[in-house]
């Protein structure tokens, strides 16, 4: 079985990968060739037990797609996208990539012919609900994006439905929460604040957080990325049914809860090292996005999160920090 992964040098792109590589394969069936593709190029991994590709490119220029379905992969995991703060800043750029790469990529696989029609994983976001929201968020709630990176996973959504209801894919796509704590730099993510306050100061660095602590979000951590990807994968389409995107579940926080988390785990003195700076830009967005799911279809289709974001930050500690924090 071939294997695409479209945004392989971001962060869940690479974890995705060593877990693919761990593994050996996905939903039981074992892996033969893997295709990294970035508009940076990917690290390829070592020890690989099956043929590795690394592919450097703009996937949505014209052609780009169609080249790199050639290999005709059985599965693709489509996780190539512009952050929400620079799909904001950026209205041209946004849609470009998330709205215009997107429909490269499945007209790619139309031109491929009947006989070639690949299961694609595709990563949209809970920035696709927009306010008014209710308590928590559940299955029927309707599509009402307030932002441009919302609007432009919204309308991947419907094209991914379609495309499958035309028997061209066999589309699921995933709606991530925001996935804490990610490793690494921050990125221009408006979300990546949510993060910043725990990678920090656990690393014995100052932390900035622009928003007040009463704002509730929900989160997963990456190791939870990951398995929802792999799960999503290897799911049947009976099991999915017409309605192809699902809400995955996660932990429902206050930022006052997530230092309150960090503060058990750490000490007070790693707590202290977030500073409180208000940024109207920041906080403008975030009070578009919805604070609580009910995620229930996602769950009784066996995709799991953490239960408390404590267990979130032990993930981040153990996976990333060797286990060890700057007290």
């Amino acid at each position: 079985m071939n294997v695409l992964i479209l945004g392989a040098a971001g962060m869940v792109g690479r974890k995705l990968t060593e877990r693919l590589v761990r593994d050996g394969h996905v939903g039981g069936r074992s892996i033969s060739w893997l295709i990294l593709h970035d508009v940076v190029a990917p690290a390829p991994p070592t020890n690989a037990p099956f043929s590795v590709t690394t592919e450097t490119s703009d996937f949505s220029a014209p052609g780009q797609a169609k080249a790199l379905i050639e290999s005709r992969p059985d599965i693709i995991f489509h996780l190539a996208a512009i952050v929400s703060g620079e799909a904001e800043a950026d209205f041209e750029k946004g849609y470009r990539i998330n709205l215009d790469g997107t429909r490269e990529l499945f007209e790619a696989i139309r031109a491929a012919g009947d006989d070639y029609r690949p299961r694609v994983v595709f990563t949209s976001s809970i920035a696709v609900f927009g306010a008014p929201f209710p308590d928590a968020i559940g299955d029927e709630f309707f599509l009402t994006p307030l932002t441009s990176y919302g609007t432009q996973k919204a309308i991947g959504e419907l094209l991914l439905a379609d495309y499958t209801r035309r028997g061209i894919l066999d589309g699921v796509g995933i709606r991530l929460p925001t996935i804490c704590v990610r490793p690494g730099k921050p990125n221009k993510a408006a979300s990546g604040f949510f993060s910043g306050i725990i990678r920090e100061p656990l690393s014995g660095q100052d932390a900035v957080l622009p928003v007040p602590d009463d704002v509730r979000h929900t989160h997963a951590s990456p190791r939870s990325a990951v398995n929802f990807l792999i799960h999503a994968a290897s799911l049947s389409g009976a099991q999915l049914g017409s309605r192809r995107s699902l809400t995955m579940p996660g932990v429902s926080v206050t930022v006052a809860e997530q230092i309150d988390a960090l503060r058990r785990i750490a000490g007070e003195k790693v707590a202290a090292r977030i500073r409180r700076e208000p940024d109207p830009t920041i906080m403008r967005i975030v009070e578009g996005w919805p604070r609580r799911f009910d995620a229930e279809r996602a769950k009784n289709l066996g995709f799991k999160a953490e239960e408390t974001f404590d267990e979130i930050i032990r993930i981040h500690i153990e996976d990333e920090l060797g286990g060890t924090i700057v007290t």
